[in-house]
């Protein structure tokens, strides 16, 4: 569903991500794990089509979306919930929805939606800037999920939230990818999180994937060592 082949990504003079290649299947969800500073979030903001490559092809769904501006990158099926999540504080949690989806015919927010996230219902007419860290990531994902992506990014997800929230949004997260089928890749550095919900985990240091293993297969200690140095 996301195929990505020999992509390069720069920030000036500096080469972030080097002949990075990855391929994920449908309804997969993806774990790129990492130290802060090992390219994840340049990673998903080239995927997105916020920064430019230098070279390499992206591709969702088979059709090539490299020189696709952002807007058309999500027309053709890619979603990004960024680090820090970035809700508009002063629009109310149903506009904040309403945002993601000018890329689609129908302007009602589905009903799905809000049986996913049931707290956003519940405060609908409430400002986004006045939920807590957990409800925000909430409306982030639900934003992002109403462009009905094939392939849904997010980045951090659970930066900065308490512990029991971190298990509501695997939970949720499990439940979108069984109820949309949609492919997942979730950057994080919580492996617990990543164990919870992942199909396959691949770690990412200085803008190279240098492990890869199945969600049953993988070596925890390692992974945390790749985390920890």
């Amino acid at each position: 569903m996301l195929e990505v082949n020999d992509l390069d990504v720069a920030y000036g003079q500096s080469n972030v991500i080097r002949n990075m290649s990855l391929t994920t299947g449908n309804s997969e969800t993806l774990a790129i794990m990492g130290r802060n500073g090992m390219g994840k979030t340049t990673l998903f903001k080239s995927l997105i089509g916020i920064l430019p490559t230098n070279k390499g092809v992206i591709k969702i769904d088979g059709k090539d979306v490299t020189q696709f501006h952002p807007h058309q990158r999500v027309e053709s099926g890619i979603a990004y919930v960024p680090q820090g999540r970035m809700i508009f504080p002063t629009l109310s949690v149903k506009e904040n929805i309403e945002t993601g989806m000018e890329s689609v015919k129908s302007k009602k927010i589905p009903d799905d939606i809000y049986a996913l996230f049931p707290v956003l219902h519940e405060m609908r007419n409430r400002k986004g800037g006045n939920l807590s860290g957990g409800q925000q990531q909430q409306l982030a994902i639900a934003r992002a999920l109403v462009s009905n992506p094939k392939v849904l990014l997010l980045d951090e997800p659970t930066e900065g939230i308490q512990p029991s929230i971190i298990k509501d949004i695997a939970r949720i997260l499990n439940e979108i990818s069984k109820l949309r089928e949609i492919t997942i890749v979730v950057s994080e550095q919580v492996l617990h999180f990543a164990l919870e919900i992942a199909d396959r985990i691949l770690v990412i240091d200085r803008g190279q994937f240098i492990y890869e293993g199945d969600r049953d297969e993988v070596d925890t200690a390692k992974i945390s060592r790749y985390l920890s140095v």
